[in-house]
């Protein structure tokens, strides 16, 4: 059966947020459609959808419902066919998705490390006794508390422009982004420093962008095919499996991330008290299509060693 590709009359409807990083993701994998297929730009539309996440941005995630809160409006507008496929940081997706939904397409992984945002210093290592240190990442603040109890860790909500507006404003001596994020917007004039992932483990799929449709669409599945990246692929196998067996969400402070040497993948994972006052971290190595397995089998060592409750919620 010949595939019956878009044109500008019938786009393929392209779901996304609406800050400029999603549409930043959402033009690259419009770009990538488009080169793959020799078509014009025109013959994709990507439409803006508002989350729940992104609507409320003055409360941390885990009062108000965690990672499903960015994704929930988009894949019910993929279900009902308001669009036809859904671009994702797949740092902020939930291991399952809605029945009749496949997320199983995933571009070239950008740089997965952490940024290190100030316009005073330069590291962790810098910052003074006690000094504020804006994130809203739970992972971040347990890490960061695991190294450096004596800072002051407060919630810093919003998108990338929002956080760089408060860090200006003096509302914290430093932030953290992903890597990943400023060089899809080309924001080379941000003051930053990469963090060797040595040092802060990245949240599992960090750096990669995930793209979603319809389990029945056979025409999405035929072109998101062409432009899937395997690599990143076998990586993510892992690290979400990773994440599913320790039943991770924005609730819970995990960090994971697998990397390919020839035939052989390595993960590493680390889970944490959410105070930080606690850190288990252990690794893996074996063939890559053993990816998924891998994933469960160290996070089943991190949960044993860990004991129960460990994810229990302390408030600062």
């Amino acid at each position: 059966m010949t595939l019956e590709l878009p044109t500008p009359d019938k786009p393929l409807k392209i779901g996304t947020r609406g800050s400029p990083l999603a549409l930043a993701q959402a033009n690259e994998t419009r770009a990538r459609l488009a080169e793959a297929f020799d078509l014009p730009f025109e013959a994709f539309t990507i439409v803006v959808i508002k989350t729940t996440g992104d609507r409320i941005i003055d409360r941390p995630l885990k009062e108000i419902g965690g990672k499903g809160l960015f994704t929930r409006e988009i894949e019910e507008d993929m279900l009902s066919g308001a669009i036809d496929i859904a671009v994702h940081s797949m740092k902020d997706m939930p291991v399952l998705q809605p029945g009749g939904l496949l997320l199983d397409t995933y571009l070239p992984r950008e740089d997965v490390r952490d940024a290190f945002i100030s316009p005073e210093f330069t590291s962790i290592a810098q910052l003074p006794e006690a000094a504020i240190v804006g994130t809203s990442s739970l992972r971040r603040r347990a890490q960061l508390l695991n190294r450096r109890p004596d800072l002051n860790v407060v919630e810093f909500r919003g998108n990338l422009q929002t956080r760089l507006k408060k860090l200006e404003d003096g509302v914290a001596s430093c932030t953290f982004l992903a890597m990943a994020g400023l060089n899809r917007l080309q924001m080379a004039e941000v003051p930053k420093t990469a963090i060797d992932t040595i040092d802060m483990l990245p949240a599992v799929a960090q750096g990669a962008i995930g793209i979603e449709r319809r389990a029945d669409d056979t025409r999405a599945a035929d072109m998101l095919a062409a432009i899937h990246d395997r690599q990143t692929g076998e990586r993510l196998a892992a690290e979400r499996a990773f994440l599913a067996k320790l039943d991770g969400s924005c609730e819970t402070p995990i960090a994971g991330l697998a990397e390919l040497d020839g035939g052989t993948l390595h993960l590493r994972g680390e889970v944490l008290r959410p105070d930080g006052s606690t850190a288990h971290a252990d690794e893996i190595s074996g063939p890559i299509e053993d990816g998924a397995e891998m994933g469960t089998s160290l996070a089943a060592t991190l949960l044993d060693r860990a004991g129960p409750g460990f994810f229990d919620w302390h408030s600062q």
